[in-house]
């Protein structure tokens, strides 16, 4: 089956769109990449998402109008990584997070996708599967990550111990056991780990004045030095004590936590590049601190995908953290880091289609295992 797979995550950098051959079903599930492209959002509707995702406030009918524009910006993608390639069958689309709460106490959780899977749908003349995330926290569950299940079938290893860890706005990670360890698929352990590319890429953007929106390669945080102490007093915030299931995103590490950061670092007297480094810092010791705390073991080797796994500088500090574990990329075992998450938003609406539930529980908390995405069927207009 042809499948377009379509995300775009807390970074807003644009829409990843992925092109996918897929066969099998779980365990012997292929995956084929015919073609893989990022097609930037309008720069106005880049800041909308933005402030919206910082707590802007907006109306039902300004939320319709968002929900639409970003729904016709994701069939633009769809149609566009067509237009030289094979037709695809089925449409795999995230859509745009503008708020995600996890599940409390007595509460369930509630994560909010734009870009209505209807629309795209319509426009492109594709069955289109979209709203991933409800099924599983009805469930119970975090409604995140749902990548883990796409992670153990693809790039589980013989022999090692992995963890594949994303770094886009918001890190997150899947443990993988060996796969000649007993029943070792129950063994799969994921959760959020906390800000990656987040904090850093507003920080960018304050200290240029928006000229730049990220620090390419980390060659700016690595001119600078960590204020440890720093780190270490973060490190202390709920999010990073609380045990697995867990999820979070710019609601709890946002502009707000930033300007927080920021003033404490004002009192350190730390220069650009040294406030770059102590949140570059953050990102390495949340990373540390969750594998030490929550695994059952150090890995073997740890995988990087996503846009931080392009930080020279931030891979390097963790390699000097973690240095029992190999730090390499998905790259290396062949799927691309850029676009892992918009092939897995592929498969799981293959999975969805298919019939095959595409979360973990032990990941995400539900409790049991559902079909994930709702179904939009494909609408072709007579004129």
């Amino acid at each position: 089956m042809i499948v377009i797979g379509l995300m775009s995550g807390t970074s807003v950098d644009g829409i990843d769109a992925a092109l996918v051959k897929i066969k099998g079903t779980e365990q012997d599930l292929e995956v084929k990449v015919l073609a893989e492209i990022t097609f930037a959002y309008p720069e106005e509707l880049r800041e909308r998402i933005l402030a919206i995702c910082g707590g802007e406030s907006l109306n039902i009918a300004e939320l319709a109008e968002l929900d639409d524009a970003i729904a016709i910006e994701f069939a633009n993608a769809a149609q566009q990584i067509q237009a030289q390639h094979q037709t695809a069958d089925l449409i795999g689309s995230h859509g745009q997070t503008i708020y995600h709460r996890p599940p409390l106490k007595d509460q369930l959780g509630y994560s909010y996708q734009v870009g209505r899977g209807e629309v795209i749908a319509y426009l492109t003349g594709i069955q289109t599967i979209s709203n991933f995330r409800a099924a599983d926290i009805a469930a119970g569950g975090e409604g995140a990550p749902l990548v883990s299940k796409i992670d153990l079938c693809l790039l589980s290893h013989p022999t090692k111990t992995r963890a594949i860890q994303n770094l886009g706005g918001i890190g997150n990670v899947t443990y993988l056991p060996p796969k000649s360890t007993a029943n070792w698929d129950t063994q799969i352990f994921g959760w959020d780990t906390g800000p990656a590319n987040a904090l850093l890429d507003l920080a960018v953007a304050r200290l240029t004045n928006g000229t730049k929106t990220y620090d390419q390669n980390g060659q700016w945080a690595a001119q600078g030095k960590p204020n440890q102490e720093l780190v270490a007093q973060w490190l202390q915030q709920d999010f990073f004590q609380q045990s697995p299931p867990k999820s979070t995103g710019r609601e709890l590490f946002s502009q707000d936590y930033l300007e927080q950061c920021w003033q404490e670092m004002d009192e350190q007297d730390l220069g650009p590049s040294d406030r770059l480094a102590t949140l570059t810092e953050l990102t390495v010791a949340s990373i540390v601190h969750s594998y030490r705390q929550f695994l059952p073991q150090m890995p073997d080797e740890v995988l990087l995908c996503g846009g931080g796994s392009r930080n020279l500088y931030l891979r390097q500090r963790l390699q000097a953290e973690l240095i029992s574990a190999q730090i390499g990329t998905t790259d290396e075992v062949g799927i691309d880091g850029n676009f892992k998450e918009a092939i897995a938003f592929a498969v799981l609406a293959y999975w969805r289609v298919k019939s095959i539930p595409g979360n973990l529980p032990q990941v995400t908390g539900a409790v049991k295992p559902v079909l994930l995405g709702d179904v939009h069927p494909s609408i072709h207009v007579c004129k």
